[in-house]
């Protein structure tokens, strides 16, 4: 088992990759809530993240609104089945913690779907800002309420716009 990681800039911050063989494992924001330690990360390595920088950079700038990335979530049978989930909500849609607890079976468990969303290791990718209070505002997340803002907005703004374009290159991330 490899595990590797790399830190990319992005418009939400430092944004840290973390990969085991191959398979996304982790993406973590900087001061995220049950973000694992830095030393559980990896060895250093920017290589195997090639295709996850690529297509994060396309989501930030419009182009981009589906991942398809190797990944492994790691977590309860209940958490994998909130994450999974949370990859079922539309770009630029948002529903309650209420309903997707009952999307997945289990309409009284809206407080435990929010606990499995807080714990969500693969952010953005597995869109757990898409998940919002019962009143439709924004309530809970891991890596601060003003960076979900900022990724609704992303959202959002690109739903309104013409369907998205190809993009070679990404000032959001430095290139």
């Amino acid at each position: 088992m490899h595990r590797r990681h790399t830190t990319v800039n992005s418009p939400v911050g430092p944004l840290t990759l973390v990969g085991v063989d191959g398979a996304l494992t982790g993406l973590h924001m900087d001061r995220q809530r049950h973000r694992p330690p830095q030393e559980t990360f990896g060895e250093p390595d920017a290589a195997p993240f090639g295709p996850v920088i690529e297509q994060l950079a396309e989501y930030f700038t419009g182009t981009r609104r589906e991942f398809d990335v190797p990944m492994s979530l790691t977590g309860t049978p209940f958490q994998r089945t909130v994450w999974a989930a949370l990859r079922d909500i539309p770009y630029g849609e948002t529903v309650s913690y209420g309903e997707l607890a009952e999307r997945i079976g289990r309409p009284t468990a809206a407080r435990a779907v929010g606990l499995a969303n807080g714990k969500n290791p693969i952010g953005i990718i597995v869109p757990c800002h898409r998940v919002m209070g019962a009143t439709g505002h924004l309530t809970g997340y891991g890596g601060g309420l003003e960076r979900k803002q900022l990724l609704l907005d992303v959202e959002q703004r690109n739903t309104v716009c013409s369907p998205p374009t190809p993009l070679s290159h990404s000032p959001a991330f430095g290139y």
